[in-house]
């Protein structure tokens, strides 16, 4: 079995609505190879695919969504946002009590992890039709023609 890794986003993320990408890549530093870069997907669809694929193979699949920027500048805007979300990250870890924040960190996140892999069987990766249906509605919403 291989991991999947996704974003942990909140049920009224604007980002749900986006479309997204899946990069397979080897699991281990053993393997050497290109990632495989798969989509866009509704994120249902993406979580699925991803899900069906690392059940049987030693693979990591990272499942995130795909911005569709229109400009250089707005591209540029991402970047300085991420880079500035990152330094805010650093900071708070800075500054967070170590044996206290972090403890209580880590313990949320193990119960968040314990809960999501009482799942037994992976979820049914969507067929042909419910993709292509699902690249018509990412179309018409990249292209502004969503009703």
């Amino acid at each position: 079995m291989g991991a999947l890794v996704t974003l942990d986003l909140p049920d009224d993320s604007p980002m749900l609505g986006l479309p997204w990408i899946i990069t397979f890549g080897p699991l281990g530093d053993a393997d050497e190879w290109e990632p495989v870069v798969c989509g866009p997907y509704e994120r249902a669809h993406a979580l699925a695919l991803a899900e069906a694929v690392v059940a049987e193979e030693q693979l990591m699949a990272v499942v995130e969504p795909l911005l569709p920027a229109v400009s250089a500048d707005e591209i540029r805007g991402e970047i300085a946002a991420a880079q500035i979300a990152a330094e805010d990250e650093i900071a708070q870890v800075e500054e967070a009590d170590l044996y206290g924040d972090y403890e209580d960190t880590i313990d949320e996140e193990l119960d968040a992890a314990a809960a999501a892999d009482q799942r037994t069987e992976p979820t049914r990766p969507p067929s042909e039709a419910e993709l292509r249906e699902g690249f018509r509605r990412i179309a018409a919403k990249l292209t502004g023609t969503a009703s």
